[in-house]
């Protein structure tokens, strides 16, 4: 069925250590978080290890991995407002007189941490209070070097358009879920079909492509973290942020409306040989799918939509060879073993690609959702000495990390406006609608479904 939210080495390690902390129980002072380091610390010494000074910078990977877990028990805006209060107490920025060649060291290690997040995490810095931090703390290093200043300056307004530009998709986006839902098929006079946009396979497969890349680019590594949050015990009793999931959940309805689209076309012929002819293009459109590397769009087929599987008399004459082989790639046994061994597969030739359209991966979204979800679900946030379980968090960046590299590949296909606004905008059934769609094209075969014919008949067209 269609999905619901409800069910790689990233950088090259650095050679600093990092800063010695005091020791709480069970950790040892300055020990390093990643690199057999200990799996699980306090918040407090985590969110030291993420504080620059003159002498250390952290690895890329632990800025990752801590500032998306972190938001499971601290704010990102009490986050940033810690790390500030620690800069400036640590490098005792708050003093008349500075110690100029020590903040020379300092200074460019804070900008580039700044600029990570700030880069990775734009949402973080919506409210006005995280850009006051942001200024306060580079203004008292500023007097050392004006090229902090203007770097500064740099990275604000890189972030003001990294947000003007998430703020502008959501809205075309999220008003394309919701478009007009037939509970009976139209006048043929009115409704157009997709092979009537596009008749060739490929086509339609670099525009689906376009399509997922484009609703991708808007999902922040964040909503991973916060589709499945729960309180975090050991704070107070309300959640550290509201629902904060729209592109995720946009990006769910998008493929969930794929579903009842491609649905739609095939019950939409009134002849059972034309219905063939639309699985068939369906199918050879996946497989299209298949070799760019857009798993998610190829998924359809495997969504197992009662009233397109139970039109017997039409998948009789379909040409089956090709459906078998794509049934082995969505196969769920071995927890959809043939497909992981095919992302695998992708993923190797995006990191060796020579040319953008091999870098492309999409993955089966759903899955990617249940995976992280089970992570979530199998591993404790914190332990029972109430350590942070940064075991748990460093496997969980390793697979959001590798989301975000392949979110962000250029689409290399040019879009063709009249095929993506339609897959966008083209009316598609209501469930009832399919249903009765299904059964209009091909008799109910047991009392059940003669029941609900008749209860369908009865609500959508008033006939007994």
């Amino acid at each position: 069925m269609p999905q619901t939210l409800s069910a790689s080495d990233m950088v090259t390690p650095g050679s600093l250590s990092p800063p010695t902390t005091e020791p709480t129980d069970g950790e040892q002072a300055g020990q390093p978080l990643l690199d057999g380091a200990p799996s699980s610390a306090s918040l407090e010494t985590l969110i030291q290890h993420l504080v620059p000074t003159a002498d250390y910078y952290p690895e890329k990977a632990y800025i990752f991995t801590f500032l998306l877990s972190s938001r499971l028990f601290i704010e990102p805006r009490e986050l940033l407002a810690r790390v500030c209060h620690l800069c400036i107490e640590q490098q005792q920025l708050d003093k008349p007189v500075l110690d100029k060649a020590r903040v020379r060291k300092f200074g460019p290690k804070l900008l580039q941490l700044l600029a990570e997040w700030t880069e990775t995490f734009p949402r973080d810095f919506q409210e006005e209070s995280t850009i006051g931090h942001l200024k306060d703390v580079v203004g008292r290093i500023a007097p050392c070097d004006e090229a902090y200043r203007k770097r500064m300056h740099q990275l604000l307004q890189a972030l003001h358009q990294k947000l003007a530009a998430l703020r502008q998709g959501p809205e075309g986006l999220v008003s394309a879920d919701k478009p007009i839902s037939y509970r009976t098929k139209p006048p043929a006079s009115i409704h157009r079909e997709l092979l009537g946009v596009c008749s060739d396979p490929y086509t339609l497969a670099q525009q689906l492509t376009h399509v997922e890349l484009e609703r991708l680019r808007h999902i922040g590594p964040e909503e991973f973290v916060q589709a499945f949050v729960n309180k975090d015990p050991l704070a107070s009793t309300k959640p550290c942020f509201s629902d904060k999931t729209s592109h995720l959940e946009a990006y769910v309805k998008w493929f969930n409306r794929l579903c009842y689209l491609v649905a739609t076309e095939i019950c939409m012929p009134a002849k059972k040989k034309q219905r063939a002819q639309v699985i068939e293009f369906f199918i050879d459109v996946a497989r299209e799918c298949f070799n760019i590397g857009n798993f998610n769009s190829l998924m359809w087929a495997g969504s197992g939509l009662d009233p397109v599987s139970r039109l017997k008399k039409t998948w009789a004459k379909v040409k089956t060879a090709k459906f078998f082989i794509l049934e082995h790639q969505m196969d769920p046994t071995g927890n959809f073993c043939n497909y992981r061994t095919a992302l695998r597969g992708a993923a190797h030739r995006s990191l060796t690609a020579h040319s953008s359209r091999e870098k492309i991966v999409i993955p089966f979204f759903s899955l990617l959702i249940k995976d992280i979800y089970f992570l979530n679900e199998g591993c404790a946030n914190r332990l029972p000495n109430g350590h942070v379980n940064f075991e748990k968090f460093l496997e969980l960046a390793k697979q959001v990390g590798e989301f975000i590299t392949w979110k962000q590949v250029e689409c290399p296909f040019e879009q063709d406006p009249s095929i993506t606004h339609y897959l966008s905008t083209a009316p598609i059934f209501s469930e009832d609608g399919l249903y009765l769609a299904s059964y209009e094209s091909e008799s109910p075969e047991n009392q059940t479904e003669k029941e609900r014919w008749k209860s369908l008949r009865s609500s959508i067209l008033g006939k007994t």
